[in-house]
């Protein structure tokens, strides 16, 4: 049995998505965000010193880092979900898996942060804006004429790029890179995020 700590509206909803896509038994710890600050909860800091979710606990061990729990999880259980190792499409599933932590969250976490800071933050608002226009840019532009990214069906990478993708929608971006917007609208439309968004709901 995977057991998941699951922060409300978080990047572990990724998590949920993916159990429920698979299909297999899996147990929720629900935490909440303080509803002042919207910063997790106290209690994560005594499972993990970061005090992130998401965090799974699975064969006896805590993961942690939500592209190492994606990977884990659909080595052991959908690896299906992973393209073959030595073949171009796994390079790009590597350079993506990195990419949607690494890179396009950067970004939006630096826009989250900065506008907290009002005026003061306005000299940092351009260079962020062209980042986020790049980033988005580039994963508007890679999506596949099947709808996916690397494979030609939901693949590990589609689980990991969904919430970028989702910020950029909530950020009202649709008009400006349609084809992520129809990425979201599918993944929204299938029944398997949809229960994911049922059983993480407090």
């Amino acid at each position: 049995m995977i057991t998941l700590h699951h922060l409300n509206r978080s990047r572990s909803h990724r998590i949920l998505w993916l159990l429920e896509e698979i299909g297999i038994p899996y147990d929720v710890k629900h935490y909440a965000r303080d509803v002042k600050t919207n910063l997790a909860p106290p209690e994560l800091l005594a499972i993990h010193p970061l005090g992130k979710s998401p965090m799974v606990e699975m064969e006896g061990r805590l993961i942690t880092e939500s592209a190492a729990i994606v990977e884990l999880i659909c080595a052991k259980h959908a690896p299906q979900m992973i393209p073959k190792i030595g073949t171009d499409a796994h390079i790009q599933h590597l350079e993506l898996m990195h990419f949607a932590e690494g890179s396009a969250m950067t970004p939006i976490l630096l826009n989250l942060y900065v506008d907290r800071l009002g005026d003061a933050g306005a000299p940092l608002h351009p260079r962020i804006q062209q980042q986020l226009e790049s980033h988005y840019g580039y994963m508007n532009d890679i999506i596949g004429t099947h709808g996916h990214y690397v494979l030609n069906e939901l693949s590990a990478v589609d689980i990991m790029l969904s919430f970028p993708a989702e910020i950029a929608m909530m950020q009202s971006r649709a008009k400006d890179f349609p084809r992520l917007a129809e990425f979201v609208n599918r993944i929204h439309a299938r029944p398997a995020y949809n229960r994911a968004t049922e059983r993480g709901a407090i």
